[in-house]
């Protein structure tokens, strides 16, 4: 899915591999995980497989940047994929993880849970940023209609932070009163 991220962004303008890594680290964050090598190796394949081209421009005094461009083929494997079935995949290590916590005390399973939750806290507070990129791009690129399904992302992932925040304070409260007995 991480190519389908990059070309999607490709779409929206040329950009360096840097600028892409920015606009994972400031907008795509909340949803989707990408470091930098698994983004260059990415734009490598890509290239390979003809979906986006590369260009090389020359800096003074810095190396020579490439700047990329999603190709026709590109395009049409974006949308191709946009077509595709949306059924969500059902893998969910966290919940894998929660299946078997019976096999660790009391105790211990509070304390996993009080960890998630403030795990969950921070991403929660983090979307005061996500809001902001969103803005920010959504000025770039001059197309409201584009940037609203940016935001129904952020929104998605607001409530996912604020379901599994309630989540973790009903597993808690839940602990403590079997702890109590």
């Amino acid at each position: 899915m991480l190519k389908h991220g990059i070309l999607g962004l490709l779409n929206y303008s040329d950009m360096t591999g840097y600028e892409i890594l920015e606009t994972f680290r400031d907008s795509l964050n909340h949803f989707w995980n990408a470091q930098k090598s698994q983004i260059y190796r990415e734009l490598t394949s890509l290239e390979q497989s003809g979906y986006i081209s590369g260009t090389k421009v020359p800096q003074s005094g810095k190396p020579d940047k490439i700047v990329y461009s999603i190709t026709d083929a590109g395009k049409n494997e974006l949308l191709e994929w946009l077509s595709e079935d949306a059924s969500e995949n059902a893998r969910i290590p966290l919940l894998m993880r929660v299946f078997f916590l019976g096999e660790k005390s009391i105790d211990e399973n509070i304390e996993f849970f009080e960890k998630l939750h403030d795990n969950y806290k921070v991403k929660y507070k983090s979307f005061s940023s996500a809001d902001k990129a969103n803005d920010d791009y959504s000025e770039e690129l001059s197309d409201p209609y584009k940037s609203m399904f940016w935001g129904f992302t952020i929104s998605y992932g607001k409530r996912k932070a604020k379901m599994t925040l309630d989540w973790c304070e009903e597993c808690i409260r839940t602990l403590k009163t079997l702890k109590k007995g």
